[in-house]
């Protein structure tokens, strides 16, 4: 199933973003369920959320990756939404 994670940082967090990003792509990389992903941008072309698009098992799959992202761990997101989601074009 594909499930979409919708994320968006706490304000004034993109320190925290750098600071974990090669561990979060490391993450991406090793989990192997990662379809796509990239950042959100605001207004000024600034990383602030991001949407990645996983092929897990169930929800509780997708709700353990997002759980153990090291962008998670380290309080990165204001919130973050687990949705199951249906390719139709792409």
């Amino acid at each position: 199933m594909r499930v979409a994670l919708i994320t968006k940082d706490k304000p004034d967090s993109l320190q925290v973003r750098m600071d974990t990003r090669e561990s979060h792509l490391a993450y991406i990389k090793d989990t192997g369920v990662v379809e796509q992903a990239g950042p959100f941008l605001d207004e000024n072309g600034t990383m602030c959320g991001s949407l990645i698009i996983l092929n897990v098992d169930d929800l509780a799959a997708a709700e353990r990756w997002a759980e153990n992202d090291p962008y998670a761990k380290a309080g990165l997101f204001a919130n973050v939404v687990v949705q199951e989601w249906k390719r139709v074009i792409g």
